[in-house]
């Protein structure tokens, strides 16, 4: 690779390092894409784990990407299929009972009924409350965040950004304020009496949280997984046909249509800075590729802790950005499965609706809470937080015929172990401790296994570049939110060095597959 110079360098082939070179692209700038491993996509890809079968690596399920993202790059039209959940989410809860959520209304409604009449009744209200506070933050995702160093005119349209939450109810501002400040548990209290229905929702609240529901601050977590939509059903999840993987392919294929270089196997060594500027990267094979902006797809800790030297950035940002809380307490398996696991509550090993759903083992929030303690304490649980989906009970492109692949998502797992252990050497032990759980609720899982990938908070931070394993690009917590992901005043996509920017899941409104820190970034590069 010789010297070049574009437009705009882009490092990491991330998603949303993808969104925001397409909107680059689309504006006419030359731009290059720089992506360390031999495929683009980051945590959304499709890989191979064990002979015939294939599955998400990572990111695993859809319902977050922004819908102007799949209509302006064409995704649809180029293959992008997305199947919905028939039911949102199984949740077993002993041998016998077991709740379903999602399908209608009257069909989630009549579930509750088993538990509480009371929270049955409750439940369309809550709906409401919930979708009008999401309605008005969805807004606000594609919103560039405040800037007070921006001038009068950045303040102005804050203030007019902000106007329409003036405008709304004293009901929706209350609810606003008790979603951003309690913890999901005291949320949930208000709400219903069932300790399982509370879980139900309360499950959202720790996903991709390293915190216990009974955290401050959790109930907003729960409210970010509200934002998404599938072909116009809000709150709905889907799977996409092919894995995630589709999705960053389709991307990819966007972006070299508008004429963007993308370079797998191509490891940045350093950015380079002169007179407090970005001019360009450094390979780790010494070439120089020069640029008039420099963005960064990678989790800022890691940008700035990695790529740029101490002495190219303003101390006192360099100090905030490495305090930067990072850790999602994520421990992420794919399995290949002989058979469906035979839940003992719901029997039989043909394709149901159950099967086709999220499948939850955390039976209530103070299941949640303890695992989160124990993970504390010992590094995890031994009743570790555990999601489960099947996707080839809906794409039989992912496994042989009759066999069947299974993502498992589980939470509260130590991003860091105590007593100096290493998740290289414990990360079997962790792994057989989830096996045991799910197959305490189906006890032909164990033995249908055919094989497995294993990937602990290390293998994600270093197989996938995220910290911690934190699947979110830093903690969803309110002092990195809006305006402040990741420091305060630098929620603008924008850094101290100029012509060096931030794309990725670290900067508004944070992580999941949505696209739009790509291109709300595009948007303010553009401008610069």
């Amino acid at each position: 690779m010789t010297d070049k110079h574009y437009d705009a360098v882009v490092v990491g082939g991330g998603h949303n390092g993808l969104v925001c070179s397409f909107y680059l692209a689309d504006a006419g700038l030359k731009v290059k894409v720089l992506e360390r491993r031999s495929i683009v996509g980051g945590a959304a890809v499709t890989e191979e784990f064990h002979p015939g079968f294939k599955n998400s690596t990572a990111s695993y399920t859809v319902s977050l990407l922004n819908p102007t993202v799949i209509k302006d790059m064409h995704l649809k039209e180029n293959g992008l299929e997305i199947i919905k959940r028939p039911i949102s989410n199984f949740l077993p809860i002993n041998d016998s009972e077991y709740l379903k959520v999602g399908g209608s209304l009257e069909s989630t409604q009549k579930e509750f009924q088993k538990f509480s009449e009371k929270d049955a009744n409750i439940l369309a209200e809550y709906y409401r409350r919930i979708e009008n506070v999401a309605d008005v933050l969805r807004d606000l995702t594609t919103k560039t965040p405040l800037n007070l160093k921006g001038g009068y005119i950045n303040i102005a349209k804050t203030i007019f950004d902000l106007v329409p939450i003036a405008r709304k109810t004293s009901e929706l501002q209350e609810d606003l304020f008790n979603l951003f400040t309690k913890s999901a548990k005291d949320f949930l209290d208000s709400w219903f009496e069932s300790d399982h229905i509370k879980a139900c929702f309360g499950f959202d609240s720790i996903v991709g949280n390293y915190a216990s529901p009974e955290t401050p601050g959790s109930a907003y977590v729960l409210l970010h997984h509200v934002f998404g939509e599938v072909d116009g059903e809000k709150g709905a999840w889907g799977h996409a046909v092919g894995g995630m993987g589709s999705i960053t392919q389709l991307m990819k294929s966007a972006c070299e249509e508008k004429g963007v270089e993308i370079s797998t196997n191509t490891p940045v060594e350093k950015i380079l800075i002169k007179n407090n500027k970005a001019t360009g990267v450094m390979l780790e094979d010494g070439t120089q590729i020069f640029a008039d902006k420099v963005i960064s797809n990678l989790n800022p800790k890691l940008l700035f802790k990695k790529l740029v030297d101490e002495n190219d950035v303003e101390q006192e940002y360099r100090r905030k950005i490495l305090n930067y809380k990072c850790g999602s307490g994520t421990f992420r398996m794919n399995v290949a499965l002989s058979e469906l696991p035979d839940f003992n509550c719901i029997p039989g090993k043909e394709i149901s609706e159950h099967h086709k759903s999220g499948i939850v083992i955390a039976p209530t929030l103070t299941y949640m809470d303890q695992a989160f303690t124990d993970a504390k304490q010992y590094g995890w649980s031994k009743n570790p937080i555990v999601e489960m989906l099947i996707p080839s009970t809906v794409d039989s492109t992912l496994a042989p015929e009759g066999k069947h692949v299974a993502s498992l998502f589980c939470q509260q797992f130590a991003p860091t172990l105590p007593g100096n252990k290493s998740w290289h050497d414990e990360k079997v032990n962790a792994a057989n401790t989830i096996i045991e759980t799910v197959n305490r609720f189906a006890p032909n899982f164990k033995d249908s296994i055919l094989g497995m990938s294993i990937l602990s908070p290390l293998d994600l931070e270093e197989k996938l570049g995220l910290i911690g394993g934190d699947i979110m690009h830093g903690v969803m917590s309110l002092d990195q939110m809006w305006a402040a992901r990741p420091v305060f005043n630098y929620g603008d996509y924008k850094t101290p060095v100029k012509n060096l920017f931030i794309c990725g899941s670290g900067t508004h409104p944070g992580g999941g597959v949505t696209g739009l820190p790509g291109k709300n970034s595009s948007r303010e590069i553009l401008k610069a």
